[in-house]
């Protein structure tokens, strides 16, 4: 599941031009009022740190658990904050994923398939299933896939709108275009797993979609 968001988030910034330094900047420097998840650190003020927080529940390790008072706040928040929370964002995905990768070497590092892999061929491996892993493994990869897990569907929908809002801005024609970039990037996920993903990345493409699907609907009954 890191994999296939890693691959989703990377085709959102690829597709908005996140990478183009003359559009995306994020300071470096620890100060007061930043922005700070799983070792990323950036600036955010202090209108954007409030907007953010009016939209999600954000415990100490940067897990987002709920969404709160108003779940297009992101989509509300000036530009630089909305590119510093891209970057947060990012960087966030980025280091769990390799700890993820990290943690398959350790555990099946031993197994001959695993020996040599590249890290985007552990994912084909891990979809080939020719592996055994420990009760404890086992049962922590279950909970990280679980409901209340990080890589569970609520989770994982909420990070990628998230990050599609944070991108778009309050923009439909843009958050559309957002929205495409999600099935693309899905897609190119496919390509890595080897083969049709996992039914739970099937059924968090469709949250996702209903996410999308409210955002237009609240558009729609503004105007109307």
């Amino acid at each position: 599941m890191g994999m296939d968001i890693s691959g989703v988030n990377n085709q959102l910034a690829q597709y908005y031009g996140v990478n183009n330094s003359r559009t995306y900047q994020a300071k470096s420097k620890k100060e007061d009022n930043k922005g700070e998840k799983a070792g990323a650190t950036v600036e955010i003020s202090g209108d954007g740190q409030k907007a953010y927080q009016d939209s999600q529940k954000v415990t100490e390790d940067g897990t987002v658990t709920a969404k709160k008072t108003d779940p297009y706040a992101t989509a509300k928040m000036s530009e630089s904050d909305r590119s510093a929370l891209v970057k947060q964002l990012q960087a966030d995905q980025e280091q769990r994923t390799q700890s993820m990768i990290n943690m398959v070497r350790s555990v099946l590092g031993q197994q001959s398939s695993f020996a040599s892999a590249t890290d985007e061929g552990i994912w084909k491996l891990l979809a080939g299933g020719d592996y055994t892993v420990d009760a404890q493994t086992k049962a922590d990869a279950q909970a990280a896939i679980g409901e209340d897990g990080y890589y569970g569907i609520k989770q994982t929908s909420e990070r990628l709108f998230e990050f599609a809002q944070a991108l778009a801005g309050d923009d439909v024609d843009k958050m559309k275009e957002m929205q495409e970039a999600v099935h693309k990037g899905f897609k190119m996920a496919t390509g890595t797993w080897g083969k049709d993903l996992p039914q739970i990345c099937q059924d968090t493409l469709s949250a996702v979609d209903q996410k999308f699907k409210d955002y237009y609907d609240s558009k729609n009954s503004v105007e109307a």
